[in-house]
């Protein structure tokens, strides 16, 4: 009989064996079944699962703001109003989730535990291009997944810390990387939005006004876009705001979102386009 060294009160061997920075190739080496982007059985019919919907991120002077809807939909069903669909990376990154949200929630986690692994490993920060590269590279893991019907489609954000400038990285299902320069938004709603952000959008804007931005992009997809869930004020459910600068990851509280959610909401009466 083979001896158990957790029982024993020891580690495996393989936790010692030499090995990169990489917590995803362990897994992969040593239990290949916590992976994510495992194949269906042949010929399996996928039941109606819940999808996350709009995305969009936008860069400011001195970093990056990045929001996302609330809303979960399955099929013509709202399956869930006050889903989280952004989550930190790490300390100076944001990645926000749209498709399937099961393997999108599992994803982010193991990407969160890949990055926080390579800087126990190396003693340092993983690079912004690095981190956006890793997420590529399991996106292409959940290729088999997403062509059965669980497609995830992140959107990366974070402020580089070698050129100090917020950054937003773009995916498709393939894996395939794509940097986008000021502004970028994926989900149901993302034509909507990038059509609000490609009018209200510009150089030179402050944090404030980028969330601002960010928040209105996202009520205007939710006038067009069902799948996407505009600000509930009777239930104060608000879309997560999260802001990424020099100092780090910070999500608004939910007083900052409902003052600037008005501060929209007045500007656009003045301008005769409540909504």
């Amino acid at each position: 009989m083979t001896a158990d060294p957790f029982r024993e009160g020891r580690l495996p061997e393989a936790f010692f064996a030499p090995g990169n920075s990489s917590f995803t190739d362990f897994l992969a080496a040593h239990a290949e079944h916590l992976l994510p982007g495992r194949n269906l059985p042949a010929g399996a019919v996928m039941p109606e699962l819940p999808h996350s919907t709009t995305i969009v991120a936008a860069t400011f002077d001195g970093g990056v703001v990045m929001g996302g809807d609330r809303r979960a939909t399955m099929g013509n069903y709202i399956a869930h109003r006050e889903m989280e669909k952004v989550y930190p990376a790490d300390d100076y990154s944001a990645v926000g989730i749209s498709g399937t949200v099961g393997p999108a929630i599992e994803m982010v986690r193991l990407f969160q535990v890949e990055l926080e692994h390579y800087e126990k490993i190396e003693g340092t920060l993983m690079s912004l291009e690095g981190k956006a590269n890793r997420l590529a590279t399991m996106l292409r893991g959940n290729l088999p997944l997403a062509m059965q019907g669980l497609a995830v489609v992140p959107l990366y954000a974070g402020y580089d810390l070698d050129r100090n400038v917020g950054r937003i990285f773009s995916y498709d299902v393939s894996g395939a990387r794509y940097e986008e320069h000021g502004y970028h938004s994926t989900g149901s709603g993302s034509l909507f939005a990038k059509g609000s952000l490609k009018k209200r959008w510009r150089p030179g804007l402050t944090a404030d006004e980028t969330v601002g931005v960010v928040l209105e992009s996202l009520q205007d997809a939710a006038d067009d876009d069902s799948a996407t869930g505009g600000s509930d004020v009777g239930r104060r459910i608000y879309p997560v705001l999260v802001v990424v600068t020099a100092q780090g990851y910070r999500r608004l509280s939910q007083d900052e979102t409902e003052a600037a959610f008005q501060a929209v909401v007045a500007r656009n009466a003045e301008g005769g386009s409540a909504r």
